[in-house]
This record gives structure tokens, C-alpha cells and sequence, in this order.
């Protein structure tokens, strides 16, 4: 009977593995599909930045909502309802009508892409819930391997997404890359056959005033996972791949390739983060003078970035150094308070406490990605790394109010999540 359970864990956790790589890679290509598109045909930053608006804004409010709704549906219905909105999203895109006013294109990519982002947290909660599920409670050290190739070789994906989306553009244009990538995570959903009924699925009801964070340290966590979040899209989002393309020259292969290679090496880092810590530190968990140390160190990389573009520095090696050095401290960093929000987390707490936290990482991304258009728009790549040194200085001084964890709520630390 065990090898039985096992085997059919098995199939359920490869099952749920496989609909995530596919939404994954959808979702990076979708990103810098409609990013480039829209930069090629003559939308300024600011324009391209509202396109994603709506998609943060509705990430935000799913992220919050995310556990409730699994818990009272079941996960498998969260999880192909996210699969299926996302699918909904590039077939509305695809009906865009080039003959429209400017102002309604937005609007209509704005809507388009709040399914698409309803569709992303959706699938990100359901599967990383459905993976806890699969696991027996008495094995942590098989569920931190699960979660560490799921969100390592997730991370990965999306990487592999940006530059396909931007192979795509190139290869079949707009309109027929997204119906391709429709087709794709249509057949995906045949998955869904072999998945069993009610996975998630509780009586207890979940009061509405429980999903919000009473805790000090988690909400203290939170907000300097808000900074962080946002410090980093603040300058990627939006500014980078346009200061690529647009002053630097690059191809669309350029920048989705780049951008790809980036995102891999940042989850390859994210990945091997928490085992470097420990060999070469105290080989405890870590503190909270661990977060201040590498949100400290932080601070420093984009604005040296920007230093080394106002100084006159060759562009290309300025950005290519600085945004490699970015994200194996950012990958520290992100690592680092992943641990943190589950030693700070009582046992019976985890779904509410870390969906709370998780709705602060989707408002940094919301605040940064507004802030990438709007900054770029006006002062350049220059000013929206500035912008990014005050947010990282603003999580850093946040920080500083976090205790220690205490000793009984230390959990393994063995894997890192790859948010």
C-alpha cells in the first residue's frame, strides 16, 4: 500500500510539474512578447509600463485571496482554472485590432493581461500547495527537494520563456505566436484527467479577518520584501529591455537572450544560495544580521551601475557586469528571506502568513513595474537605478527592526523557494 501511494504522489507531483513548466514558459514568453511588440510599433515606456499594470494589480489581490479560494474549491479547479485563464488572455490578445485608437489598444491589452496575472498566482499557489499535499508530513527533507527542482527548474523556465517569446516575435510575429502558445497549454489541460478530485480541499471556513498578517515579524519581513521586489523591476521591467533595444541596438534576439540567460543564472544561484550560506558561514540557519548583510550589500550594485553610465563607461559592459552581480546578491538575498518568512511562521499559520507575504511581493513588483515606465519615461535608465538604490536602502533600514528567529520555530535549511 505505501509503494502504491508513493508511486501515485509520484505521478501527481510530475503531473503538477509538467503544468507549471508549461504556464511558466507561457508567461515569461508572454512578457516579452508583448513587451517588445508594443516598444517596436512606437509605444513609449510609460505606455508599455500600463500595459502590465492591471496584470500586478490583479497578482496582487490573487495572491491575497489565492489561499482561501484553493482551500474552498480544491486546488486541481484553481489550478487548470489558471491554465485556462491564461489561455483566454493570449486568444484576447490575439483579436487586437491594429486599427484601433492608442488609447483603447491599452485598455484592452490592460484587461487581457489582468486574467493573465489572475492566471499566474492561480497556478503558482495551487502548485506549490498541491506539492505539500503529495508529500507525507513526516518527510521535510523530500519536501524541500520537491519544491527546490520545482521552483529551481521553474525560475529556469522562465528564463527560457523570455527568450522564446522574443524568438517567436521574430519567426511568426504577434498574432501567430500567441495562438501557438494558446495551442500548446490547450493540450496541457489534459493533464488535469489524471489528477484526483478535491486536492486542497477543507470543510473549516477561513474567516475573512485571517488573512491578514498579525504577526510583527511577518509583517516587518513583509514590508522589506516589498522594497526588495520592487527595487528589482523598477529597472528590469520596463527600462532595461527598453535601453537595450532602443538606445543600445540590440536585436529582439539580443534582448530576450540576455534577458533569459539572466533569469536561468539568477535561479541557478537561487537554488545553490542556501547551501553556499551554510558551508561557508556558521553552518547555523540564518539570522536576521544575515538579511541586513545582504540587503546592505545591495545597495551598492545599482547604484555603481549608475555611477559607471554617468561616468561614461561603455554601456553594454556596465550593464552586463552590474546586472551579473545584481542577481547573485539579489538571489542571496531572495533566498535568504524565503527561510525567514517559515522560521518566523507558527505551523498552524503558514497558508495565511506566507500568502500575506507573498501579496507584499506582488505589490513591490506592481510599484516597481509602474515606476519603470513612468522613471524611464523621464530620466532614463540612470534614474530608475536610483530609484532602485532607495528601495533597496528603504528595505535595508526595514531590516534592522527584525529579531532572530526563535529557536523552536527554526526550521531545515536546506532549499530556497525561487520567488
Amino acid at each position: 500500500m505505501a509503494n502504491t501511494a508513493s508511486r501515485a504522489n509520484f505521478k501527481n507531483y510530475i503531473l503538477v510539474t509538467l503544468t507549471y513548466w508549461g504556464f511558466t514558459l507561457t508567461d515569461g514568453a508572454l512578457r516579452m512578447l508583448v513587451l517588445l511588440y508594443f516598444n517596436n510599433i512606437g509605444y513609449t515606456p510609460i505606455q508599455i509600463a500600463s500595459l502590465f499594470l492591471f496584470y500586478e494589480i490583479f497578482g496582487v489581490i490573487t495572491n491575497f485571496l489565492g489561499g482561501w479560494i484553493g482551500s474552498q474549491l480544491g486546488l486541481k479547479v484553481t489550478l487548470y482554472t489558471g491554465l485556462g485563464l491564461q489561455i483566454f488572455s493570449l486568444v484576447m490578445l490575439s483579436l487586437l485590432n491594429p486599427g484601433w485608437a492608442q488609447w483603447l489598444a491599452v485598455f484592452y491589452v490592460m484587461v487581457a493581461q489582468a486574467f493573465s496575472g489572475i492566471a499566474k498566482d492561480l497556478t503558482k499557489m495551487s502548485t506549490k500547495s498541491a506539492i505539500r499535499l503529495v508529500v507525507p508530513q513526516d518527510a521535510q527533507s523530500a519536501l524541500f527537494k520537491w519544491v527546490a527542482i520545482l521552483t529551481g527548474s521553474k525560475n529556469a523556465l522562465k528564463g527560457v520563456g523570455f527568450f522564446l517569446g522574443s524568438a517567436l516575435l521574430a519567426l511568426f510575429g504577434f498574432i501567430n505566436s500567441l495562438w501557438i502558445m494558446a495551442a500548446g497549454l490547450a493540450l496541457l489541460m489534459f493533464t488535469g484527467l489524471f489528477l484526483p478530485k478535491g486536492m486542497g480541499k477543507i470543510k473549516a471556513k477561513v474567516k475573512f479577518t485571517q488573512l491578514f498578517s498579525k504577526s510583527r515579524e511577518i509583517n516587518i519581513l513583509s514590508a522589506a520584501r516589498f522594497f526588495l521586489f520592487g527595487s528589482r523591476d523598477v529597472w528590469f521591467v520596463v527600462g532595461l529591455p527598453v535601453f537595450l533595444r532602443s538606445v543600445l541596438g540590440w536585436s529582439f534576439y539580443q534582448v530576450g537572450g540576455f534577458l533569459a540567460c539572466w533569469v536561468i543564472g539568477y535561479g541557478l544561484i537561487q537554488t545553490l544560495a542556501p547551501t553556499l550560506i551554510r558551508q561557508f558561514g556558521s553552518g547555523h540557519p540564518p539570522q536576521s544580521k544575515t538579511v541586513r548583510f545582504w540587503t546592505s550589500l545591495l545597495t551598492a550594485v545599482p547604484a555603481s551601475i549608475a555611477i559607471a553610465l554617468q561616468s561614461n563607461i561603455p554601456a553594454s559592459g556596465a550593464i552586463v557586469g552590474g546586472l551579473l552581480i545584481f542577481g547573485i546578491v539579489f538571489a542571496f538575498n531572495s533566498a535568504v528571506h524565503s527561510y525567514l518568512v517559515l522560521a518566523f511562521t507558527d505551523d498552524d499559520k503558514v497558508a495565511l502568513n506566507v500568502g500575506f507575504y507573498y501579496m507584499a511581493n506582488s505589490g513591490g513588483r506592481l510599484a516597481g513595474t509602474v515606476l519603470s515606465g513612468l522613471v524611464y519615461q523621464f530620466y532614463g535608465l540612470v534614474g530608475c537605478l536610483w530609484i532602485s538604490t532607495l528601495m533597496v536602502l528603504a528595505a535595508a533600514v526595514i531590516t534592522r527592526m527584525l529579531p532572530d528567529p526563535q529557536p523552536s520555530k527554526e526550521i531545515a535549511w536546506k532549499a530556497g523557494d525561487g520567488y
